[in-house]
């Protein structure tokens, strides 16, 4: 038997049973729910779950709408608990850097998408010195041969460092006597190399032009056909301006943009004030009641902030990008208000300073659900600080994609507390998994399959990546589902299949509970249904 959809379209030939709007039967439904719920068919009407059970479904409910899943397993719609949602739209339309060997390799992707573009500013994000030959940061000395006139900006994979041309420092107003907090200019011999490291890159997004408001529906269009073709339903945007939001809301209540968002709103003072003074916003597709703030920049840039020195650059400690007073002001500021505080802390340091920080403000509060992004590098001590107030949200796939130079960058002791997925469920009881997109690759079929096999596509390592903190498969599963939409506030809503909740499903060609391991990665989505209705559908023939 093909393994398809069938999508029957009958009519209702009976008064006996209840109208719905869709049934879908003939499944192997994971609800995702406390009980672990079995079940093979369930009703909809008006967007939620009306029915959950066997496929009796059929007698009791009549629908123009009926879905024979043929045995394929059904799961809630994936929520992914960190992402770039905004920025992905753009990426589509800026220089491809992903996979790049060399710099020679970079400039020549930048030629040939210059050819064919034509801007005055050209953007692209991708590359990553750890995967060259030579692992030391470029230098932008061809870059300014090729592109002497015109400002070329090209961001590392973790949107933590740039390499620009020193046509695009002179416009930004950078020279060798620049400095920022929380940031750096990299140099040799006292010459500036074209890599700026976390808030150094700011003095380059300022002159940066802002697209139109066409250019911002288009690129949001284009990231909600990617998502939804990956199954996912939520997408928490981990730091967005007031005005994006904004945009976001209108184009949600007009029926253009399905997806629905949980926004964190960008740590600058207007913005946060602004919401803090209104209240969090709620709609049926958007929620906003969180603040996104970084304590460091990445691990792989050298940004991330450790408590020891790092191992390949004696003497340097990485950044702290907020200042420490700061983030405790904020933490206090926040506490009393309903707004969630969710801070990216990837080094050992930022980590302790963000938990102790979150522990001092959050005594009094039951049930605050702050957030901690990324949770990359935790001391052994420091892990035992996360509990039930403060929620690991963090990326699998940051751990398949970092374990090859992890040992070099940080040493094997310290990394024993990277990526400690089952140490932080263990200890929070609750933990969200994202990709963080564009960072990484979108499919949360790799997110899971990181998690919990532990090895990159191509299956390395043969025995898995610290196996002792993978998690099982179920647990993967909650974590891109109900615990997600926990982290969100959402539970009552979403992240589960059960009756009056939203139906947000998808429907995957493989049981990647049950799969071979090696099968899971190729795991494809069949459909993409929101509230019910069918945003995605790949037919097979």
């Amino acid at each position: 038997m093909s393994k398809k959809i069938i999508f029957l379209f009958v009519l209702t030939l009976t008064s006996c049973s209840e109208n719905v709007d869709l049934i879908v039967y003939n499944a192997e439904i994971y609800t995702s729910d406390v009980s672990n719920t079995k079940a093979t068919s369930f009703a909809v009407k008006d967007g939620k779950f009306i029915y959950i059970g066997d496929d009796s479904v059929t007698t009791k409910y009549s629908s123009s709408n009926i879905v024979n899943a043929e045995g394929l397993p059904v799961f809630p719609g994936f929520i992914d608990s960190h992402a770039h949602f905004y920025n992905l739209g753009f990426f589509t339309d800026q220089v491809n850097l992903n996979n790049t060997t060399s710099l020679r390799d970079i400039i020549n992707r930048v030629i040939d998408y210059d050819k064919l573009k034509d801007k005055k500013f050209i953007i692209g994000r991708g590359w990553d010195q750890n995967d060259w030959a030579v692992k030391s940061f470029p230098t932008n000395e061809l870059l300014n041969k090729e592109f002497p006139d015109k400002a070329v900006i090209l961001r590392r994979i973790d949107g933590h460092a740039y390499l620009v041309n020193d046509y695009a420092l002179s416009v930004a107003g950078i020279d060798e006597n620049s400095e920022i907090d929380g940031g750096e200019f990299i140099k040799v011999n006292g010459k500036l190399t074209g890599v700026l490291i976390d808030n150094a890159m700011r003095l380059v997004d300022n002159v940066i032009p802002d697209p139109t408001k066409d250019e911002s529906i288009k690129a949001l269009l284009s990231a909600q056909d990617i998502a939804f073709e990956n199954g996912l339903t939520t997408i928490s945007e981990a730091g967005i301006s007031r005005d994006q939001i904004e945009l976001i809301d209108s184009l949600q209540k007009a029926g253009i943009l399905k997806i629905k968002i949980y926004a964190m709103i960008e740590n600058n003072y207007k913005d946060v004030n602004y919401f803090i003074e209104k209240g969090p916003y709620k709609t049926e597709r958007l929620n906003v009641r969180s603040v996104k703030v970084y304590a460091d920049g990445a691990l792989g840039s050298r940004g991330a902030s450790m408590i020891d020195e790092y191992s390949d650059k004696k003497g340097y400690f990485g950044i702290i990008r907020t200042p420490i007073d700061s983030i405790k002001s904020l933490a206090f500021k926040l506490s009393g208000t309903p707004f969630q505080m969710n801070t990216h802390a990837i080094g050992d340091n930022a980590n302790r300073i963000v938990l102790e920080a979150y522990g001092d403000a959050l005594f009094n509060y039951r049930d605050p659900r702050w957030r901690i992004e990324h949770a990359q590098v935790i001391t052994e001590d420091d892990i035992e600080l996360f509990n039930q107030k403060i929620i690991p949200s963090v990326q699998p796939t940051h751990a398949t994609s970092d374990m090859y130079w992890l040992y070099d960058r940080i040493g094997k002791n310290r990394a024993q507390n990277a990526y400690a997925y089952k140490k932080l469920l263990d200890q929070s009881s609750v933990i969200a998994f994202g990709t963080d997109f564009p960072v990484e690759d979108i499919n949360p079929i790799m997110t899971f399959y990181s998690a919990v096999v532990r090895k990159d596509i191509d299956g390395y390592p043969d025995d898995g990546f610290q196996m002792d903190n993978s998690i099982s498969r179920g647990d993967a599963i909650l974590a891109m589902t109900i615990h997600g939409a926990f982290a969100n506030f959402e539970e009552n809503e979403k992240g589960s299949i059960e009756i009056g909740k939203d139906a947000d499903f998808i429907i995957l060609d493989n049981d990647i509970i049950r799969s071979a391991e090696l099968r899971i990665p190729q795991t494809n989505v069949v459909a993409t249904f929101v509230n019910g209705e069918l945003v995605f559908n790949r037919r097979y023939n």
